[in-house]
Parts: C-alpha cells; sequence; structure tokens
C-alpha cells in the first residue's frame, strides 16, 4: 500500500510537468501566459481550462497560445484568435457583444423581476385585513 502511495506521489508532478514542459524566458510573459490558459475553456473536458486539461486539443491550444505571445501578441487579440477559432464557448469570460447581452444582462434581469414580484406578494398582504382570534 505504501509503495503505492509513494509511486502515485511521484507522478503527479511529472504529470502535471508533462502538461506544460516549457516555460518562457520572460517571467511578464509566462505570468500572462498562465492566466490566458486558465481563462480558455478545454473544448474536449468542457468543465476544465486548457491549464488543467492533458487532452491533446488542450495541449494544441498552450501551444498556440504560447507561440502567440513569443510573436508579440496582445492579450486581446489571443483572445479573437481563440474565440475566431472555437467559438465564445471557448472564453470563460465572454466578451460582451450583442451575442451575449442576455448572458451578462440575464442575472440583473431576473434580480429586478424577483423583487418585482416580491414588492407585488409584500404589498398584497400588506392590504389583508388582520382577523382577531
Amino acid at each position: 500500500m505504501t509503495r503505492v502511495l509513494v509511486c502515485l506521489v511521484a507522478l503527479f508532478p511529472a504529470a502535471a510537468f508533462a502538461i506544460d514542459g516549457e516555460r518562457l524566458d520572460d517571467p511578464e510573459l509566462q505570468a500572462r501566459y498562465e492566466r490566458i490558459i486558465t481563462e480558455v475553456r478545454c473544448l474536449q473536458c468542457l468543465n476544465q481550462s486548457i491549464k488543467d486539461s492533458d487532452a491533446f486539443l488542450a495541449s494544441d491550444l498552450r501551444r498556440e497560445i504560447r507561440r502567440l505571445l513569443t510573436e508579440g501578441k496582445s492579450d486581446e487579440e489571443i483572445y479573437d484568435f481563440v474565440a475566431t477559432r472555437y467559438g465564445e464557448f471557448a472564453l470563460y469570460r465572454p466578451r460582451f457583444s450583442g451575442k451575449t447581452l442576455l448572458l451578462w444582462a440575464g442575472p440583473l434581469l431576473l434580480f429586478v423581476v424577483g423583487a418585482f414580484v416580491a414588492f407585488r406578494i409584500v404589498r398584497g398582504r400588506m392590504s389583508l385585513p388582520i382577523e382577531d382570534p
């Protein structure tokens, strides 16, 4: 049992290094790279960022993002590349546009409707007569 645990602990760092073995020379670029890959969804895993995924598609996308960063592309240009190639769904924080208007306005709209309904219920109950026992 102990040997199995030692083997698992020894394999996890190796697996994490295998996912993204190359580091960028510039620490600022590496920080941007780390931030960007946490904000892009793995389209094969769906519930993981490409940073956490070991799928081939995620590995390919990490390599592309690294290449774009070394070419001097801005974060916005990289997000445009990802959205153009894979759609807005690939971004954890989709950009504000006509297509995503309901996504961004939906929570506020639901809050306003809920507040209005609660107000009407409370106001209706306040107008009911009080019965003495």
